[in-house]
Order: structure tokens, then sequence, then C-alpha cells
């Protein structure tokens, strides 16, 4: 059953799931997984990756995920770290959209709130935006409550901001865009790597193991074959990924390579939100396998 086309407004699923937020987490995501994924969640001895990362949301509460899952404080952490140069720059922070002034931005930016997924704008063009609508979107995005939309612990505790940063393109990409290197880190190791390409024409994802072979895997994206040479920042990437994942259980480290350099993304604690189906279901099990939970 897809809810979504019983409930098609995004805003009103935001709102309900809101008002259900006094369930508890346990039994919303064993609800959510059922619904969503079509079996049982076995939270006593999971053993598929997305019944482990189930376990992750509901059983882990670790301040530092809610410190990285913010897309501000996170720079804080990238810095403690050592790794100053891939942060993009960063042009302005607001705590309120009316905050905004365009004329004191570059022509081309991009503007994110702090305290969920999905609530970009990517402005190439300044001068054909509304600042109007910008400032509407924003205001219902830092409303969301982003933590009972699938009981993402890690967003729970984050003050929303606005943030703008830096434009990132690359004008030699044989794809849409900029390329999305995903690095699965389990217990500090890199170990899977998810490149996503095309994302706003037709988006498509591949997976590759981490010496780069290709992984005959499909999500919700489809894949598009072994048609990707390893890039040539690869191995500094991985070495970002290492340093950034070795204070967790499990992280999803994005970067970027971009004109020869390394760039941050996000630290990702919940990809999917845990809900995806991956074809062959197998798959599921290998990373589960490689995601030991802590003992709590």
């Amino acid at each position: 059953m897809d809810y979504r086309k019983i409930i098609k407004n995004k805003e009103t699923r935001f709102k309900i799931l809101h008002y259900l937020r006094v369930i508890p987490d346990s039994w919303m995501v064993k609800f959510q997984y059922k619904i969503k994924m079509g079996r049982k969640l076995d939270l006593k001895n999971p053993k598929r990756y997305t019944e482990k990362l189930q376990w992750y949301k509901v059983y882990y509460r670790d301040p530092l995920l809610t410190k990285c899952a913010d897309k501000y404080e996170v720079r804080k952490y990238i810095k403690l770290k050592g790794l100053n140069d891939i942060l993009v720059d960063l042009y302005a922070v607001y705590e309120y959209p009316n905050q905004i002034k365009l004329d004191e931005l570059p022509e081309r930016f991009v503007i994110k709130t702090t305290n969920g997924s999905g609530t970009n704008i990517l402005c190439k063009d300044k001068s054909t935006l509304s600042l109007d609508q910008i400032k509407s979107d924003i205001a219902v995005w830092l409303k969301r409550d982003n933590y009972a939309v699938g009981r993402e612990w890690s967003y729970k505790g984050i003050k929303p901001k606005i943030i703008i940063e830096e434009y990132l393109e690359d004008n030699d990409n044989k794809f849409d865009g900029i390329n999305d290197y995903k690095f699965l880190c389990f217990n500090g190791k890199p170990k899977y790597i998810v490149l996503d390409v095309d994302r706003n024409i037709g988006h498509k994802r591949n997976i590759y193991d981490v010496d780069w072979n290709y992984i005959d895997v499909s999500t919700d994206h489809e894949n598009f074959g072994d048609v990707v040479p390893k890039p040539d920042g690869y191995e500094e990437m991985l070495k970002v990924a290492k340093i950034l994942a070795e204070d967790f259980p499990f992280v999803r480290v994005d970067l970027y390579y971009v004109n020869m350099k390394v760039y941050f993304g996000e630290l990702t604690f919940y990809p999917w939100t845990g809900y995806v189906q991956f074809e062959p279901d197998k798959f599921d099990y290998i990373l589960g396998d490689e995601l030991v939970l802590p003992n709590i």
C-alpha cells in the first residue's frame, strides 16, 4: 500500500505524522516497515540492513548523531577532523526566511534548511528567483517535524536554520549536475559506494564495492551499468570517508569530486529512512552482515 496515493499532499502527511509522534518509536517503525516493505520487522533479532537501520533509529542515542545531521553544526565536526578544505564556502546563516537578502549573495548559490533532507534550492541565476516564493517554501520546511516522519532520531534535537552555500558545477561531467558519491561505512570502514547521477533528469544509481567493482543491484532508482571508471579523486574520497566514519557504528558519508577537488556533502545515518527494496533482495542481507549493532 502506498499511503502517498491516499494522502497526496506532502505537508498534510507531515502534519499527520507529527500528531502521531506520541506513538512509541518501536511501534511506529514496525508499522511503517510493514506498510513500506511488505513484511514484518524483527527488532529483537534483525538480520537485514533495512531492519538494523530501524533498530539504529530506535535504540542508538549518541548526541553526536544530532550534531552531524545538522547541516550547519556538522561543519564544526568536519573542521574538528582537520578537513576544513573539503567544506564548500558558506555565504550566510539565517534563523528566519525574512532575513534572506538576495542582493548580498552571488549569482549562484544553494539554499538549505539544516533540519532535514530534500529541502534545498539550487540557484543558477538569482535574477530568475522569486524571493517571496523562496521565503514561503522555507517557512514551511522549517516547521517540518522531520523526526516524526520516519522516526529518524538524529533530527529530533536540531534547531532549524537556513544556510546558503557555494554552488558546485562540473562542466566536464557527462551526466547532468554533479555526481554524488555516497560511502556506506560500517564501524569506521567504507564497504560500498552508492553513485547517484542525473539527479534532476531521470535519477539513476549504481553501487560499487570498495575496490570500485560494479555491483548489479537496483534500488528505488535503476542502475545504469558498468560504465563509470573509478574517479581520479577516489582514493582521496576514500580517505576522507574513513576519517569521518570513525566515530559511528554506521554512517553514509556523502562526497563530491568536482574540478579535481573533494567536497563534503552530508553525513546520513539512516539512508532512505531504512525503507528501500534491493533487487536482488539478498543484498539487504549482505549489507546487514556488515552492520554490527552496538551493545546497548
